[in-house]
């Protein structure tokens, strides 16, 4: 199979997986133990910790690791509502991630007002809207993502934070998309919070990070053995968090090389080729502040669930640009905030590279796109999108 649905999850790397399997076999201490092996275990946590706080510019006692970027981008949200305290304005953007939008919900139902702060047709924030919003009397805290997972979008993180830092109202952004595959920077970006989830950069699903800022305060989501400095209770897992370091010093040394050059020819060659023989195709937001490995197109006169399930069956794994929901294909909040008319949110797909894709496999998956946009224009008419069926 063709795999270029890398925002969704990577593939876990060789170099990676190497690092992870003494934690799984013969070295398999709990690292609070008090034996020598146990502190040999222990060591290669920390190794990890501070192989993470390099690739984001932090120290390593400001990395705590989570379960997943979820739980990260919870306890922080949890923690700052509870340093504000009930009543004070939330602010943040319409585009975020369901781990964000849902948790502010929550905090909505106990108390806190939501301020979600448009974005332009480009998919970016709308900094004047945010400056107002951060200067209220009653703002209590901001978030907003580093880079937006349907798009790649990069959002203006510096200006916002520096907006919510004049104004005296602490930071959180969720790097989830943006950590390993852009250059991110805690000490120039200012954050008081920053999520990381491990399996979006070629490490294993189920372990995260969070990045406190020293001096910070905060309230712990888990209590119980005091593990990760009293901020994260429970045992840790550590095989996926040496595999976390392992990732995070890999794409450390790949973005100091290049920037992830690689990756974005690969996705550049993929949409010209795209553009040039297919008419109808349209790069669906800002092509110039974006991640490298991030291409959303929208496919004139086809509907994205056809195409996926077209795809699926030549090979080639992608991801739609809307969400499916029961049986019928509706526009993300995303697209809804950028203003992307329903038929070309409909049309919508996100496809995904990453460091193990290769020229070959993006010249292949070119041609079963175009074998999938032929047939289903065949069967659909130009001019409608006709029913599918579509994975519920």
């Amino acid at each position: 199979m063709i795999y270029l649905d890398s925002n969704a999850t990577t593939r876990v790397h060789p170099d990676v997986l190497e690092a992870m399997l003494p934690y799984l076999t013969d070295q398999c201490y709990n690292p609070s133990s008090g034996y020598r092996a146990g502190k040999a275990v222990k060591k290669a946590l920390e190794q990890a910790r501070e192989q993470v706080a390099q690739l984001i510019g932090a120290e390593a006692d400001e990395i705590v690791f989570t379960g997943c970027g979820t739980e990260s981008n919870n306890a922080a949200l949890y923690s700052l509502a509870e340093a504000v305290g009930k009543g004070k304005r939330i602010i943040t953007s319409q585009i975020e991630h369901s781990s964000i939008l849902r948790t502010c919900e929550v905090l909505e139902k106990r108390g806190y007002t939501i301020e979600r702060v448009a974005v332009g047709a480009d998919g970016r924030l709308d900094l004047a809207a945010w400056k107002e919003a951060v200067e209220q009397e009653d703002a209590g805290f901001a978030t907003l993502m580093w880079a937006n997972n349907e798009t790649g979008v990069i959002q203006p993180v510096l200006e916002a934070a520096a907006m919510a830092r004049a104004a005296g109202v602490p930071f959180h952004s969720d790097a989830i998309q943006a950590v390993g595959k852009c250059p991110v920077d805690v000490r120039a970006v200012e954050a008081d919070f920053l999520s990381i989830s491990g399996h979006k950069f070629h490490a294993p699903k189920g372990v995260g990070a969070l990045y406190i800022r020293k001096n910070v305060s905060f309230e712990p989501l888990l209590f119980g053995g005091g593990q990760e400095s009293g901020r994260r209770s429970g045992t840790e897992n550590v095989a996926s968090i040496v595999g976390l370091g392992k990732a995070a010093e890999m794409m450390r040394v790949r973005l100091e090389a290049d920037g992830h050059a690689g990756v974005g020819a690969l996705r550049d060659h993929f949409e010209q080729r795209l553009l040039a023989e297919v008419h109808g195709v349209q790069v669906n937001g800002s092509q110039e502040f974006r991640t490298k490995n991030t291409s959303h197109l929208a496919f004139e006169d086809c509907e994205a669930a056809g195409l996926l399930i077209l795809l699926d069956e030549y090979g080639m794994a992608c991801s739609a640009g809307s969400a499916c929901m029961t049986g019928k294909q509706k526009p993300s909040h995303v697209q809804t905030a950028m203003g992307i008319p329903a038929k070309q949110a409909k049309s919508s797909l996100r496809i995904s590279f990453s460091i193990l894709t290769t020229r070959e496999e993006t010249d292949a998956a070119v041609e079963m796109v175009k074998k999938a946009v032929r047939k289903l224009r065949a069967v659909q008419g130009i001019g409608g999108v006709g029913p599918v069926t579509v994975y519920t």
